[in-house]
């Protein structure tokens, strides 16, 4: 260990030179008074003493430069040396220094906001152990591009599950559940099986997960709740677990709360976990059972397509659960869950990193173009100190610990800009972001900062870096610079080649976005309200209640001044759910069936009569619905324009006859043809969809409904009165009101989002390259014209007219 205690003495004479310095002097101060004693004592004069005793010593300067290098590390010495002349240099240029701090400090600040967001949502682990081993799994079709299993195949494969260690399944989605004490609120229930939390690695932060028993049928009723849900509806209450609480009008005792990292492998938002509490003697009877969302996490060893292979004999029996029209289009897939997870998000992310990165190209090559351009000024200085013994290698060291320096200075600055950007993009960006909530300056990101910061100095520094001063400057012979003069150049082509590319690809997604606003929907959603209600069996239990509750509703909503139409709807476009069929399992008269394979998905709504003027959707052909197609002896349909083309072609529809979900429903008449309307999103044609009369009978009634309210008025004041008219109705019961444009505008949050962002990027960059083109030539006309002075004042000084 002697060398290390030499290391730590050497390390500490850095710091002590001062100090050290004094006692060298002294000391070497006493050796030459005891020297020219000794000489005196010999019968020397007192001059001639001294002067021998130096003579004899030898050089002082030099015994001190040899006794600092081994009292410290030359290296870092002379590192400390150039950082504090950097420093110098860099004071005695503010100008010069505001604009390359300011330079770096945007690249870089934009850089490392990016990557705090793409870190977290492509880099990063998942909040789960071993998170490599998680899968999803299941079935893919046609109508569903997550993996699925059919109950009545689930519950039989988890008891012997193969390639996995564990498997679990969850309910599609989150369903709605209402807390039903006072101050009621609408809560986002996940149905997960006891399994769900041991698969995924997950413990509960406070108490338990569900036991066996509990996830049976019929059970008590028990629930785990998240964090957030812990912290905001209980004040992290720390005696919550036993308490009971009312959902859904169901006493529901607290087990548990989760991890704060928490989230459900599907990214839904969640707020309570209840059991799933599958029965598999009614999965087996009612085949093909439920649809379920299925995830493992595979044995150690065991990768992907060694659990593909090892899951095709279960794959040829889960296909004869399906219906037959399905067996042709359904196939096996497994897929990290982190694949699942990210898919989304992966180009945009990807997208933005690269933009994010050419910004700071531009900031490095401004940076690099500054530099040069100030060692056009120091030309004489350089050829002096390489004339004077500097080492080639110790002018580089100089220019890159400049250049280090501003980059450092620019990483610190730039850290506060990614922060502002940070809660800039938080602000704007829609709902769905992967883990853009959890995107924070760490101290990985700030690592990634310190790492960005140290290549924009190697690459804003190697060039000026690498300049060699020719030696006729040291007789004051001017040198044409012509090849200075070409790299200046290159870097300037290069940032304005680099900030075209950027504005080019933000005005290409302006202009998507562009006419992504100006697609036409099949509607009008001017002055539309609409108001989403599910009831819920807990406080209207009987099909008459519920009946009887949007009766009245409608009642007290027309009399609202304004309404000038008004209409239920079970779903809404353009949200892409509905209710669906395939479009096998339609007859028609003279029509061949399909021999095999679903002929794709055919949505379908339950609408009132005013539907259609609600939402201003033009009648093509025939007629809307009347209030007598909802008797229930009534068995009318309408049709939107693509369905009607596919089934009848060029033919007629109106009067035509057809018969829906598989063959088993009444004979339907068709009574009108509906203009197409986008429901699965802007970019994409219409589907084939219809409509059936919203039924006023207890056999066809619905618990849940959107109203659509076409109002002559302020959308905000029709909305204020309709929230009016609901809590008069029934306080206790959760709903959202929301304009049908903000309901639109939605499918283009994210194209808009990455617009913004890319658009800001190329603003940024051509700001950037303003601004050092800007630097350059006014930094290098002022030396010209300070040049011009100097050779002015030299031949006054010479006596020059």
């Amino acid at each position: 260990m002697e060398w290390l205690r030499i290391f730590g003495a050497r390390l500490r004479g850095l710091f002590r030179k001062r100090q050290l310095d004094g006692e060298l002097d002294a000391e070497l101060h006493a050796h030459l008074e005891l020297l020219t004693e000794e000489n005196i004592r010999r019968g020397m004069s007192p001059a001639d003493a001294r002067y021998a005793a130096r003579r004899e010593f030898g050089g002082v300067e030099q015994m001190k430069e040899l006794h600092r290098d081994q009292r410290s590390i030359p290296f870092f010495g002379a590192l400390l040396q150039d950082l504090r002349f950097a420093s110098r240099m860099l004071a005695k240029k503010p100008g010069f220094t505001f604009v390359a701090v300011l330079t770096l400090a945007l690249g870089i600040g934009a850089t490392t906001a990016v990557f705090s967001v793409v870190d977290r949502a492509l880099f990063r682990s998942l909040p789960y152990p071993n998170e490599d081993r998680l899968v999803s799994f299941g079935l893919l079709a046609p109508i569903e591009r997550d993996e699925f299993m059919l109950g009545s195949g689930y519950v039989d494969f988890r008891k012997e599950p193969g390639p996995f260690e564990a498997v679990t399944s969850t309910a599609p989605g989150t369903s709605d559940c209402d807390i039903t004490e006072p101050n009621a609120i609408r809560l986002n229930c996940a149905l997960v099986e006891q399994t769900f939390l041991p698969t995924l690695g997950v413990q509960p932060m406070v108490g338990r997960n569900f036991t066996p028993d509990e996830d049976r049928p019929n059970a008590p009723r028990v629930a785990l709740l998240t964090y957030s849900l812990w912290k905001t509806r209980f004040a992290g209450d720390p005696g919550i677990l036993g308490k009971t609480i009312s959902l859904d009008g169901n006493a529901t005792r607290i087990v548990g709360v989760l991890p704060s990292i928490f989230e459900m492998p599907t990214l839904a938002a969640a707020d309570i976990l209840i059991p799933l509490a599958l029965d598999e003697d009614q999965q087996r009877r009612s085949e093909p059972g439920r649809v379920l969302r299925t995830f493992a996490r595979l044995r150690p060893g065991i990768n992907v397509p060694m659990a593909v292979a090892g899951l095709q004999p279960f794959f040829e029996r889960a296909v004869l659960d399906a219906p037959p029209e399905f067996r042709k289009e359904i196939h096996l897939s497994i897929q990290a869950l982190r694949d699942r997870q990210v898919r989304d998000a992966r180009l945009a992310s990807w997208l933005l990193l690269g933009s994010v990165f050419a910004v700071f190209l531009i900031a490095c090559t401004n940076v690099a173009n500054l530099l040069l351009a100030r060692v056009t000024g120091r030309q004489r200085e350089l050829a002096v100190r390489a004339a004077l013994g500097a080492s080639r290698g110790r002018l580089v060291r100089q220019a890159l610990t400049e250049s280090l320096l501003l980059s450092l200075l620019g990483g610190v600055l730039g850290c506060a800009m990614a922060q502002v950007l940070l809660r800039l993009f938080m602000s704007i960006a829609p709902q769905g972001i992967v883990r853009l909530h959890e995107a924070r300056l760490d101290l990985r990101v700030i690592v990634f900062t310190l790492a960005v910061a140290l290549i924009s100095a190697v690459f804003s520094g190697l060039v000026p870096a690498l300049y060699r001063p020719a030696p006729e400057l040291l007789i004051g012979k001017d040198v044409r610079a012509t090849t200075r003069n070409v790299l200046r150049q290159a870097l300037v082509s290069a940032q304005i080649a680099i900030s075209l590319m950027l504005l080019a690809g933000a005005g290409l997604l302006l202009r998507s976005l562009l006419n992504l606003q100006n697609v036409r929907t099949g509607m009008r959603t001017e002055n539309v309200l609409t108001e989403a209600i599910s009831l819920g069996g807990y406080r209207y239990p009987t099909p008459e209640q519920q009946i009887a509750f949007f009766s009245e509703l409608q009642g007290r909503l027309k009399r609202l001044p304004g309404v000038t139409s008004l209409a239920l709807s079970d779903s809404l476009p353009p949200s892409g759910q509905m209710r669906s069929t395939i479009f096998a399992a339609i007859e028609v008269p003279g029509r061949p069936l399909l021999k095999e394979g679903t002929g794709g998905m055919v949505g379908w709504r339950a609408v009132t009569p005013d539907y259609f003027s609600a939402l201003s959707i033009p009648i093509i052909r025939g007629r809307g619905f009347r209030q007598e197609d909802r008797l229930p002896t009534e068995n009318t349909i309408i049709l939107n324009e693509t369905l009607a083309r596919e089934l009848y072609a060029d033919a007629e529809p109106i009067g035509q006859q057809l018969r829906l979900f598989r063959m088993q429903g009444p004979w339907r008449t068709v009574v009108g043809v509906a203009a197409d309307v986008k429901n699965s999103g802007l970019t994409v044609n219409a589907d084939p969809e219809f409509y059936l009369p919203w039924k006023n009978d207890p056999v066809e009634s619905l618990s849940t409904a959107h109203i659509i309210v076409r109002t002559g008025t302020d959308p905000k004041a029709m909305a204020a009165w309709m929230r009016a008219e609901i809590v008069a109705l029934d306080q206790t019961l959760p709903f959202t009101i929301e304009t049908m444009s903000q309901r639109v505008g939605k499918l283009a949050q994210r194209p808009r989002f990455t617009a913004v962002l890319l658009s800001l990027f190329a603003g940024i960059g051509v700001l950037l390259a303003g601004i050092g083109i800007y630097g350059v030539v006014g930094f290098l006309v002022a030396q010209k014209l300070g040049k011009s002075a100097s050779e002015s004042r030299s031949a006054l000084l010479l006596g020059m007219s």
